[in-house]
């Protein structure tokens, strides 16, 4: 017989309920156990995220220099517009309806409260740059690799890639049902786990909506420009879509991206340029979910939400994304570090984050892909219109 298997959202939506479920039952030392595993696991994500980001960005912007041509140029800078128009969009939104939605303060107390459960231990694992260190240095070795277009350390570096790709499908990824729980099983004991999860529930009905609004916006430019129904082009990406939903991998997607995208009346060979090179550098459903998360958390812990502060945020997460690795929630594993610097974001914010985002893991993947078939109809416009 054939082994059933509970996929990562599964695991971490179970790990969510049984630790809210519990937190109230187990006694207080078996608590102490989880909490004292994700001290550790906190430090060691710490740890990682720098690594993490020089390990990504650096090959992914080299990867990308060393492609040559306009329809690369058109394509990354159309990639990151609409990127940061579902950026604003989820902002926008998210800040005109949250309020209504979430009391501020909901995590205030839940966070930092003196009834919380306490490690029985903690390790200090510090990293060995800053998040914003480890940014600056990603982007000169990708542009230096790109510019001197020499083998020896871009195979270094992709080596190296390939290490941070496995530690996090082989290491973080595994444990982060047992992190989520440990944090929710906290959060119980602390008395605020009702009132936080039927705030995640809201928070999710709304990503979900705001995925379908992109989704139109774009098919509308797309149909726009190249005087078209915007629906029926919308509609033909079903297949793609759904394909995502089930994958919850944009480069596994890709024949059914690329296939449906042809049949929309793109190019082949405009096609077979945008739709591989988006599925690495186009994730306007990935950053929509990030931007609504975090200004969802923020508002529970009564933190302002500026304008200024987001911008800024949201322009650096557009740059980011381009590093999200394909493993399901690697989006959100690429975007720790910005959030923990820009955004101020804690080890228990992140993992609130990162359960929030996997939560909805495959919309997001469903609405990348999809998207990607609006900004090749765009791009087959002024080559080949």
């Amino acid at each position: 017989m054939k082994r059933f298997k509970i996929g990562l959202v599964g695991r971490i939506i179970a790990a969510m309920i049984l630790g809210f479920l519990l937190g109230d039952v187990l006694p207080l030392k078996a608590t102490r156990v989880f909490v004292t595993f994700n001290a550790l696991f906190g430090q060691f994500l710490g740890f990682i995220i720098p690594l993490l980001i020089v390990g990504l960005v650096a090959p992914a912007i080299a990867d990308i220099g060393k492609k040559a041509g306009r329809m690369l140029l058109a394509t990354t800078l159309l990639a990151y517009i609409a990127t940061l128009v579902s950026g604003f969009a989820s902002y926008f939104t998210s800040i005109s309806i949250f309020p209504e939605l979430i009391e501020a303060g909901t995590l205030a107390t839940s966070l930092f409260q003196e009834n919380n459960a306490t490690p029985y231990f903690s390790i200090d694992i510090p990293p060995l740059m800053g998040v914003m260190t480890a940014l600056v240095l990603a982007f000169i070795l990708g542009l230096g690799m790109a510019n001197v277009q020499g083998v020896a350390l871009h195979g270094v570096f992709n080596d190296f890639r390939e290490i941070i790709y496995r530690t996090i499908a082989r290491v973080i990824i595994p444990l982060l049902p047992l992190f989520i729980f440990g944090i929710a099983l906290n959060m119980a004991y602390s008395g605020q786990a009702a009132a936080v999860f039927t705030v995640f529930i809201k928070i999710i009905g709304v990503i979900f909506v705001l995925h379908i609004l992109i989704l139109v916006l774009q098919y509308s430019m797309a149909g726009l420009l190249n005087k078209r129904n915007p629906f029926p082009l919308l509609f033909r990406m079903l297949p793609a879509y759904f394909t995502a939903l089930g994958t919850q991998s944009s480069a596994a997607t890709i024949p059914v991206t690329l296939r449906q995208t042809i049949a929309n009346g793109v190019d082949k060979d405009v096609a077979g340029f945008v739709v591989p090179l988006c599925a690495t550098i186009h994730l306007s459903g990935s950053t929509l979910k990030i931007v609504a998360c975090a200004i969802a958390l923020m508002m529970m812990q009564g933190t302002a939400v500026e304008f200024s502060h987001m911008a800024g945020f949201i322009l650096m997460l557009g740059v980011v994304m381009v590093a999200a690795p394909g493993v399901p929630g690697g989006a959100i594993m690429a975007a720790l570090g910005v959030l923990q610097s820009m955004l101020g974001f804690g080890e228990q914010e992140q993992a609130l984050m990162i359960a929030l985002y996997i939560t909805m893991d495959n919309f997001g993947t469903a609405c990348n892909v999809t998207g990607d078939g609006a900004l090749a109809l765009i791009i087959n416009k002024f080559y080949k219109g």
